[in-house]
């Protein structure tokens, strides 16, 4: 029962009760003293991911190693369904991931990963108290988004996406240009943020680490192999994936992985998706 109402009925065999007695769809107003409301049942978390996108799998995998309850509903970027009116109720800004708690929705990895931290009071590690070791985590999250993100998605479009999915060729010159690029931030990850430490921010994992590895499996995924001649980074990247735990870190990636085994993009995709192609072929 959902509660104890008048002379211990339910409220449902209360409410069935009397709206029989008086003949009508529901009890008379006067009776609502006696006879509160049912509340509705509580909407539980919806995260709304696509896995192929990095942000999406810092979430999955914040989420699952956390063990907060959740709700996993698929967005297909490629094939546009970001952009479904369903969609847009919950994320205007069209984009994954997208969060909805109950009423609440909120949009944005980084702000998502936070709220998800501190509603479920996650481990200090992963979002420190401390002033200092908390403003290296920010530190991280506010540079990535237009360094090591930039670098990362576009070496993967134009190494794998652009030539196997799209059948687009992708010239020389601008293949090498963000390759350069990609191993400029790599260098600033080691030099700047990494340092001696085991982790980005310090001597235990945060969500700086996460946001990193997922943003360095797209190259991975295209055929970069960008450890093999840093093996400090090489060193960090077996810390990381031994703290979420292989068999997680292996479930968040599998559609990543396997992006390079997708059919060729038909002529519908290829023009839906040459807006973002442009973004990721020309700086």
């Amino acid at each position: 029962m959902g509660g104890e109402g008048v002379a211990g009925l339910g409220y449902q065999e209360l409410r069935t009760s009397l709206c029989w007695v008086t003949g009508g769809t529901r009890p008379l107003p006067f009776l609502s003293w006696v006879l509160p409301a049912v509340p509705a049942p509580a909407m539980g978390l919806e995260l709304y991911l696509d896995l192929l996108s990095q942000p999406c799998r810092a979430v999955y995998i914040f989420a699952k190693k956390n063990s907060i309850p959740f709700e996993l509903r698929t967005v297909d970027l490629l094939k546009g369904q970001n952009h479904s009116d369903d969609f847009v109720q919950v994320n205007p800004l069209r984009k994954v991931p997208a969060l909805k708690d109950g009423d609440f929705t909120l949009a944005e990895s980084v702000a998502i990963l936070l709220y998800l931290a501190r509603k479920y009071e996650a481990p200090d590690h992963w979002y420190p108290q401390d002033l200092q070791a908390r403003a290296r985590v920010d530190e991280y999250l506010s540079w990535q988004h237009t360094a090591l993100r930039t670098s990362c998605t576009r070496t993967m479009w134009q190494k794998m996406m652009f030539p196997i999915f799209l059948g687009q060729r992708v010239p020389p010159e601008t293949l090498a240009n963000t390759l350069a690029e990609l191993d400029r931030c790599l260098q600033l990850l080691e030099d700047k943020f990494l340092k001696d430490q085991d982790f980005l921010a310090g001597p235990h994992m945060s969500v700086a680490d996460l946001v990193a590895i997922t943003e360095l499996m797209h190259p991975v995924s295209a055929g970069c192999d960008i450890f093999k001649s840093r093996p400090k980074l090489a060193a960090w990247r077996q810390r990381v994936e031994a703290a979420v735990g292989e068999d997680l870190f292996r479930e968040a990636h599998a559609v990543l992985m396997k992006a390079k085994d997708l059919p060729p993009a038909d002529t519908a995709m290829k023009e839906r998706l040459k807006p973002l192609a442009q973004l990721f072929l020309y700086a």
